[in-house]
């Protein structure tokens, strides 16, 4: 009997990784590195075999889709923010069969979903920057969501969720589960973006994503839940804030009783709210 063992949001941003260049940001984001380093502990002390990634880098137009090829190995530059990311070897196992049984189940629900076993389907960063801090010794086997939904309703997201639960308890692997995305998501202006990759790009986007965090730290599911479709609008949430959708999907919705702790602190990163938090299962 499968299980969940850790369910986690978790930020991806690409200056983790120009944060461990020589250069001017050297060493700039210690904090959110180090807070995937504990997330990986806490993870590998529950005997997680496996990292589920809800990554809202991947952008899909139609249906539910999981990247869970047998083995993933490539080199990986940003077409997004090429200076950041270039050339970043990654080599990681896959969990076939898992991603299968994922499908199954979400396509039982009426959720149309495919997965795919394709060599050249390469990983998105925001499952490989994660896995960079996590998985450097592919201790985990790894599957991929694309959770950059862009024609999909969250309400459907949620049963996708649902489905996720669904497959892990009937498969025979212990599963950390990990959102990659961002709290409010309105990058700075391309003019000055340069100087102001520390600072929100509006207040306004500061004081709704601290407000979010008080909501999850009590564990005020129900009002999160009902604000969740409008804030992803005008927070301009990350590939639609999918992935949050589908996390408390598979977490039980407005009825998760769960209060998050928040293992890396709310952080600007080039105007967009940043954190890594972690939410309890018992």
């Amino acid at each position: 009997m499968g299980e969940i063992v850790l369910a986690a949001k978790v930020t991806h941003v690409p200056s983790m990784y120009l944060s461990e260049l020589p250069g001017p940001h050297h060493g700039s984001r210690a904090d959110a590195i180090e807070g995937h380093k504990e997330i990986s502990r806490r993870a590998r002390a529950a005997g997680a075999d496996t990292l589920l990634v809800f990554d809202v880098h991947w952008l899909v137009n139609s249906g539910y889709h999981l990247n869970c090829y047998r083995h993933f190995k490539g080199l990986y530059s940003s077409n997004e923010l090429p200076h950041f990311i270039k050339d970043m070897a990654y080599e990681y196992p896959g969990n076939p069969e898992l991603g299968e049984l994922i499908a199954e189940c979400a396509n039982r629900r009426g959720i149309g979903t495919r997965a795919h076993q394709v060599e050249s389907l390469g990983l998105e960063y925001g499952t490989l920057v994660p896995c960079r801090y996590m998985n450097s010794d592919q201790h985990f086997k790894v599957v991929s969501v694309a959770a950059w939904c862009a024609w999909h309703r969250l309400e459907d997201s949620r049963v996708f969720g649902a489905a996720v639960r669904e497959a892990i308890e009937k498969s025979s692997n212990k599963v950390a589960v990990l959102a990659s995305g961002s709290m409010s998501h309105r990058f700075n202006d391309n003019t000055g973006a340069g100087d102001r990759i520390f600072q929100y790009s509006d207040e306004f986007f500061r004081q709704v994503d601290l407000r979010v965090v008080d909501l999850w730290r009590e564990g005020n599911w129900k009002d999160f839940t009902a604000m969740l479709p409008e804030y992803a609008v005008r927070c301009i949430g990350e590939g639609g804030m999918h992935d949050t959708a589908m996390l408390l999907g598979m977490l039980g919705w407005d009825e998760y009783a769960g209060k998050a702790e928040i293992i890396t602190e709310l952080f600007p990163s080039s105007g967009t709210g940043q954190l890594n938090a972690i939410f309890p299962l018992r």
